[in-house]
């Protein structure tokens, strides 16, 4: 919220800036070559937490038939070893 001459205008909360998030877009459905494969494990890690956890929707932009395709390769990949089901502990 500035105005002409770059200075912050009074908003409804102070002088504070309002967070205005980015529209997601799915990349799959973008990039029609890009597929979701569960030997790829460079694509996988991507939409995969440090704890190992699979990353929701809201965080990756996925739409949900890709989210669905995501997780089902991301849970194959961690029956055949290419994925850990859990991040390593170091205490």
């Amino acid at each position: 919220m500035t105005n002409e001459n770059g200075q912050l205008r009074k908003g409804p909360f102070g002088n504070r800036r309002t967070f205005t998030p980015r529209p997601k877009i799915c990349q799959f459905c973008t990039e029609k070559d890009t597929k979701i494969n569960y030997k790829d494990i460079d694509l996988l890690r991507r939409f995969v937490m440090e704890d190992g956890k699979i990353r929701p929707r809201r965080q990756t932009g996925t739409c949900a038939k890709h989210q669905r395709e995501l997780a089902g390769a991301v849970k194959r990949a961690r029956q055949v070893a290419l994925l850990p089901f859990v991040s390593s502990i170091d205490d």
